[in-house]
């Protein structure tokens, strides 16, 4: 295929003193398959004071200032954009190498104007294998959310809601699933959530619970992807068994019983807000 008919991708990353884990991001970047001329770095940043954005001008000079939260990061990163294709990431995500490549192919074959890009957590500890584990059972589900999407899409559904920090991936993901056809590729996003800490963890569960009210107003409580996110019988069971998914569960107790921890913690938080 000849270069020029490769489309343009913009790859957005929201960073807040991300230091430690940019420049991998960024190499990953770099490293793909997919003809670097065809791609197009933003990094929106929220005010780090650490070195964050001074190793970001090393890849890219596309760098900008915006918050208060990784909605609006998002949102003004798209405005900033000239590609066809939209592929958002953390500051502490790492692409395999073929990422790009295969979602351009993906979305040429089967017409979608999304994809879902499945998550490995990293780490040998072993709450990083219990989120691994975890992470697991959700790719391409209501619990997950697009993260490739067609420029056009994502303008005409307005994006990220912005009144909201937790909950907007999956808003966002309704409105997309809503506008038109999403699919799945098979390479993995790598997610570095470093070493576990249980009470950050639950500190940072909390904080997104604050906006879940705000998201049911909005979808209304009887809509049946609220009732599987936020519902207790789902989150608990039906993720994990659905599609002969509950050999996994039996298979892995230890991990199972780390996980079913984990989730009972964050259902306290939610039950109590």
């Amino acid at each position: 295929m000849k270069n020029s008919n490769f489309p343009l991708v913009s790859v957005i990353i929201t960073t807040k003193n991300e230091e430690k884990h940019i420049a991998d991001c960024l190499n990953s970047v770099k490293r793909q398959e997919y003809p670097q001329n065809k791609i197009e770095i933003i990094v929106v940043d929220n005010n780090s004071s650490d070195k964050t954005k001074g190793i970001a001008k090393r890849y890219t000079n596309l760098i900008f200032d915006k918050g208060p939260e990784r909605s609006a990061q998002r949102n003004f990163g798209v405005l900033q954009s000239r590609g066809k294709w939209i592929l958002y990431l953390d500051a502490d995500m790492i692409l395999s190498p073929q990422i790009i490549e295969e979602c351009m192919g993906k979305v040429k074959t089967s017409k979608a104007i999304a994809l879902y890009i499945p998550e490995t957590i990293m780490g040998e500890k072993y709450w990083n294998k219990v989120r691994r584990f975890e992470r697991s059972f959700y790719d391409g589900t209501v619990i997950d959310a697009v993260r490739f999407i067609e420029k056009r899409a994502f303008m005409e559904t307005k994006g990220f809601d912005e009144t909201m920090s937790g909950p907007e991936d999956w808003d966002f993901d309704k409105k997309i699933r809503n506008y038109g056809k999403v699919d799945i590729i098979t390479s993995q996003l790598f997610h570095n959530e470093g070493d576990f800490e249980f009470k950050g963890y639950l500190n940072k569960k909390s904080y997104y619970i604050q906006s879940f009210d705000k998201y049911v107003d909005k979808w209304g409580k009887n809509d049946p992807d609220i009732k599987k996110q936020l519902g207790l019988h789902h989150r608990f069971v039906g993720i994990f068994i659905e599609n002969g998914k509950w050999r996994k569960l039996i298979s892995h107790p230890f991990l199972t019983s780390g996980m079913y921890f984990l989730r009972g913690s964050v259902g306290i938080k939610y039950l109590i807000r």
